[in-house]
């Protein structure tokens, strides 16, 4: 009975659509618990300003800091014990599978691109003052507008962010190696069985200190249970918004975006039940900034090749890569933080915070958001259908009149 629980829940990867949908029921209970929304880039910031103040730089004025309210450590906020959670979810989940081994870029293109990428997508989340987290998955259920304009503006950056990667500069030269005889695919089972108890360490060591923070503050107890949790989703799914909308444009794929949009719809109800009971959306600024920022970030995590989520389950299994992506974000972050003074009114604060339900009434805004969620599938399918579709009739072989045309043709130019 355990060796099939262990070989079917802990070791294989789970499937995406239920894994989203359980994010999505997560999220709810998150932010009715601990008055937040499940979001990264913010706290990502603060660990920037963090590191400037340790450099001497006095970072307390920045009017960015003063908005998302520099107090403190990761220690003692939501946000960053929250993350800490993800890590050792992620971490777990990764050991459990025997996932985690150092894997060095291959070359210094893939660096540039992991670091690159990670600055313009964590300059631009912030921008938008939130990323695939905040300002879509959790920013769409919170009835905030902004959320939308973010939405589209990322799908249109990941489609240029698609054209860019598949450029001949950003391809990874293939080393050909010359062996004398095959070699046999073998595990170390020892290593294998250390590694799986480690993850249990780590997995019951997170929630001991879960269950001890439940004492002294009940709302960091639930951050960081909540934390765990999302961690062995992302990690075991292998959930990044990055491929949902990658894929969609190069391979045709929709999976993980059907996912996605199938997580908020579950999630909407929910926040929709909470703000009913009294509690206040997080609503911001539906201006130039969303659109921006979502631009800058669908392209960004393109290049970087991972988005938020992405990029932590990633660098916990020791893909440096990864690493330099996770870098690159907490750099354009700040570098946002620094630029906001002369920034914050004509891009942000001086337009306005639409909530959809204020707009057009309760139950209005929450069929309305509904509508635009299916809508969004519906797309979803018609690009499959279409991708796949002008793909087959590409591969058709020719016809015999056209390849007759077209031998008479070469050899016209060859006469010539």
């Amino acid at each position: 009975m355990w060796q099939t629980f262990k070989q079917q829940y802990l070791i294989k990867f789970w499937s995406p659509t239920p894994a989203v949908i359980a994010m999505g029921i997560l999220s709810v209970y998150f932010f009715g618990l601990t008055g937040s929304t499940w979001a990264v880039t913010g706290e990502f910031t603060r660990w920037g300003g963090h590191l400037l103040q340790m450099l001497g730089v006095d970072v307390q004025n920045w009017q960015y800091y003063q908005l998302i309210k520099l107090k403190g450590t990761p220690l003692d906020r939501v946000g960053g014990v929250m993350i800490m959670g993800m890590f050792a979810g992620c971490f777990a989940a990764a050991l459990w599978a025997n996932n985690v081994k150092l894997r060095m870029p291959q070359n210094r293109i893939r660096i540039m691109q992991a670091l690159v990428g990670g600055i313009i997508a964590g300059f631009g989340a912030r921008l938008a003052m939130g990323c695939n987290l905040g300002a879509l998955f959790t920013g769409i259920p919170q009835f905030s507008l902004h959320a939308w304009f973010f939405l589209v503006a990322t799908a249109v950056g990941s489609y240029f962010g698609a054209r860019v990667s598949l450029m001949p500069f950003f391809k990874t030269p293939i080393k050909l190696k010359k062996v004398s005889k095959s070699t046999k695919l073998t595990q170390n089972a020892s290593r294998t069985r250390r590694h799986f108890i480690l993850g249990m360490l780590v997995f019951f060591g997170a929630l001991a200190s879960a269950m001890f923070l439940m004492f002294d503050s009940p709302r960091l107890g639930f951050a960081l249970l909540f934390g765990i949790a999302f961690g062995l989703l992302i990690e075991r799914a292998q959930i990044c918004f990055t491929s949902a909308f990658r894929d969609m444009w190069i391979t045709g794929r929709t999976h993980m975006a059907k996912a996605i949009i199938l997580g908020m719809a579950v999630s909407a109800i929910g926040i929709y039940s909470y703000l009913q009971l009294g509690m206040s959306p997080k609503i911001l600024w539906a201006g130039p900034n969303a659109v921006i920022g979502g631009l800058l970030f669908g392209f960004g995590i393109v290049i970087a090749g991972g988005c938020e989520t992405g990029w932590m389950y990633r660098a916990v299994e020791g893909q440096v890569h990864f690493w330099w992506v996770g870098a690159g974000n907490i750099i354009g972050a700040t570098m946002l933080a620094f630029l906001w003074d002369d920034i914050a009114e004509p891009m942000a604060t001086s337009w306005d915070k639409i909530n959809i339900l204020n707009q057009f009434g309760d139950i209005g805004g929450l069929l309305l958001t509904y509508l635009m969620l299916a809508l969004s599938f519906a797309f979803m399918l018609y690009w499959e259908k279409r991708f796949f579709a002008r793909r087959a009739l590409k591969a058709q072989p020719q016809s015999k009149s056209q390849t007759e045309t077209k031998t008479v043709s070469t050899l016209a130019k060859e006469t010539v």
